[in-house]
């Protein structure tokens, strides 16, 4: 079945070009933040993506930040060569982005900055708490599985204040929707 752009702007799955496009560069932008800054941790490794994930929830259409969420995590997870954790990434970064959508906006604006540091704290904390039961999963033991998580929550805090220095910066640099 055909859809013609002319009529209704949209694709079949109701994303206009406009949308494809700003998921794509996200969940590419997402991916970068992921794979490049390795930081070794037990299980894993650290990195900067959240705080985009994080910018991207009080930021852009929730949609877009779901997929940009969860595709660019779990490619940086494959591509890194922890295939193994893909599964898990995507339900444990599209929870993490759905609290930051849901707690860190306002009216579709981003909330303020007290409500966007609650949002992403709290986010972290599901992230740590999500990637210690998947390795308690994966590696059969809890034990395994709770020596990253120091540094799972030390990575959530780092990306939450990195992304609460740079929402002031890019609230005007984000299209509106």
């Amino acid at each position: 079945m055909e859809v013609d752009m002319k009529t209704y702007g949209r694709n079949a799955a109701g994303f206009s070009m406009r949308e494809i496009v700003f998921t794509g560069l996200m969940t590419a932008l997402v991916f970068v933040a992921t794979y490049v800054p390795h930081i070794p941790i037990p299980l894993g490794y650290a990195h900067l993506g959240d705080a985009v994930i994080f910018l991207l929830a009080v930021l852009a259409p929730r949609r877009s930040v779901l997929f940009a969420a969860c595709l660019g995590s779990a490619m940086a997870d494959i591509f890194g060569g922890f295939a193994l954790w893909a599964g898990p990434t995507i339900l444990i970064k599209l929870i993490m982005a759905e609290i930051v959508c849901r707690l860190g906006r306002s009216n579709a604006a981003p909330a303020g900055r007290a409500r966007c540091a609650a949002a992403f704290l709290l986010a972290s904390l599901w992230m740590a708490a999500g990637y210690t039961l998947a390795g308690a999963v994966l590696y059969d033991g809890m034990a395994a599985a709770l020596a990253s998580t120091p540094g799972l929550i030390a990575e959530g805090i780092a990306n939450s204040i990195l992304a609460l220095l740079l929402v002031p910066a890019l609230r005007e640099h984000i299209p509106r929707w």
